[in-house]
């Protein structure tokens, strides 16, 4: 029997394939590396919120949960929000739990973007968002961050802004820089954005992680951005529990109208039993507390690595540590990476695959979120390069 010609779609995303943290994943399994490269962490998370999500699915809460998330979570959100903010978010009509961060962030731009409006993106940019924008008729504008700081040029940021502005996407702490957001940030935010109908897409999802007894600030913080934003952040990334995939979506009512009418259709809601379990634990156990805990553990990895011939970036927030690795090698990042994983044993992720243009400063991305063994095993052998 022979086969038809195959039947074909238009690809809507014709230059995206598998994802990098995929592929690098792939093969740091296919040579036994060490896998520093996706950013997952390899400790489990707490025995008692494990139970308690067995506990709630025996008690038969395994039906669909409210389209906007159970109210005890949002009610959580919201108290935890105004407590490190001072951000008054109603639970019923202003946050909605999320199956994880990359689907609220896609609700959101589906139900903001239309074609042909501008989206400004800072690269290096985490990789799901100039998709999205694409996906729903917009058009990225690239802004780079200055290397090696990685800060925003808000200059440069004013010079991109005109009448087919429509959103400004920020993400603090940054993966993957690791770097935070100050007090000024904001303040420049505020000022371009001022007067204007531009939103702000602000993706927090490592608000817990924050080093050096700095401080994670929001645009939840500031009354003008407030009501301009939608802020997304992560059940996940805090009780080291990515697979869950849970996370949440605050913004004011008149926002939230609109990214529920899409959330509704995308997955209509989120794991019962998970957010059952999330909202008894979080009543009881803080999820600011775990700043200490990777602070220790980036520290541990930095030590490891004060003898090496990499230059070892600052890391001020988030679990990812960035390595310059000029004074090792001449190779490209995505080169050098696949070396280090095959040849080395280490699998990490090339700054350069953040970046449209694919800018390659021969900088890796490493995920410190890992048992001290493990950090101490991966700075050793890269300290003998």
């Amino acid at each position: 029997m022979t086969r038809d010609p195959q039947v074909r779609i238009t690809s809507k995303l014709p230059q995206s394939g598998i994802t990098i943290f995929s592929a690098m994943s792939a093969l740091a399994q296919e040579h036994q590396a060490l896998n520093l490269s996706q950013g997952f962490p390899d400790f489990e998370a707490d025995p008692k919120l494990i139970s308690l999500v067995q506990e709630y699915m025996q008690q038969g809460h395994n039906q669909y949960a409210p389209s906007p998330g159970i109210l005890p979570l949002r009610e959580i959100v919201s108290e935890g929000r105004e407590k490190q903010h001072g951000a008054l978010y109603n639970p019923d009509t202003e946050v909605t739990i999320t199956a994880g961060a990359t689907q609220a962030i896609a609700a959101i731009l589906t139900a903001s973007i239309r074609e042909g409006d501008e989206v400004i993106l800072f690269t290096p940019a985490y990789d799901c968002y100039a998709p999205y924008v694409e996906l729903n008729g917009g058009i990225p504008v690239y802004v780079k961050l200055s290397f090696p700081d990685y800060r925003v040029d808000w200059q440069q940021v004013k010079k991109v802004l005109n009448h087919r502005t429509r959103m400004i996407i920020v993400n603090t702490p940054h993966n993957p820089s690791a770097t935070v957001f100050t007090q000024q940030d904001l303040d420049y935010l505020e000022e371009i954005t001022k007067g204007s109908n531009i939103l702000i897409l602000s993706d927090e999802v490592y608000e817990h992680i924050v080093f050096d007894d700095m401080q994670h600030v929001s645009v939840s913080e500031r009354p003008e951005l407030f009501k301009r934003s939608f802020v997304v952040g992560s059940f996940g990334k805090t009780l080291h529990v990515t697979g869950w995939k849970t996370g949440y979506c605050l913004a004011p009512e008149a926002l939230t109208t609109e990214v529920r009418k899409i959330h509704q259709y995308m997955v209509f809601s989120v794991n019962t039993p998970v957010q059952y379990a999330l909202a008894e634990y979080l009543r009881e156990v803080s999820a600011t507390g775990i700043s200490p805990m990777y602070q220790q553990k980036r520290d541990i990895f930095r030590q490891a690595l004060q003898n090496s011939r990499f230059n070892i970036l600052p890391s001020q927030g988030s679990y990812f540590q960035l390595l310059d690795y000029s004074a090792v090698s001449n190779l490209g990042d995505v080169e050098f990476a696949r070396e280090l994983t095959i040849e080395h044993g280490i699998a990490s992720i090339p700054l350069s695959v953040f970046y449209n243009e694919h800018t390659d400063h021969k900088v890796l991305r490493f995920c410190f979120a890992k048992k001290e063994e493990t950090l101490r095993e991966a700075g050793s052998i890269l300290a003998k390069l």
